[in-house]
């Protein structure tokens, strides 16, 4: 997977057995495999209520990525973002902490948020 972030996560002794038990016949390649078809298998369930709550909250989903010129645009016009993501945030390095306050009103990130430390760090009481 090109783009992933690394999860960990915490399973009683038995489980593991189980799934160890499940590799080991062949069921998945691996643990990462199995807990990644769980993990599908959870969220195909779930699509009608996930789309549902993207669309009432008005999101976007996918990879949303800001550099400083689409943010310059955006503060010309005198408007204020309200990101909310599902997915992944990236606010671009070329991007300043006083063009960040200026443009972003809130930031909520369902997924990775992906900017410096600095940035972060301005924009903490935005970031829901």
């Amino acid at each position: 997977m090109a783009d992933s972030e690394k999860m960990t996560i915490n399973v009683s002794v038995v489980d593991l057995g189980k799934i160890d038990l499940l590799v080991e016949e062949g069921f998945y390649s691996n643990r990462t495999d199995f807990i990644r078809t769980g993990i599908r298998n959870q969220l195909d369930k779930h699509t009608e209520e996930v789309k549902q709550t993207v669309t009432r909250k008005t999101m976007v989903v996918g990879v949303v990525t800001y550099g400083r010129k689409s943010l310059e645009k955006r503060q010309a016009a005198g408007e204020k973002i309200s990101a909310w993501v599902v997915g992944s945030l990236v606010i671009a390095d070329d991007v300043s902490a006083e063009l960040a306050l200026d443009t972003f009103e809130s930031i909520k990130v369902y997924g990775v948020l992906k900017a410096n430390k600095a940035m972060k760090d301005a924009l903490a009481d935005r970031i829901q």
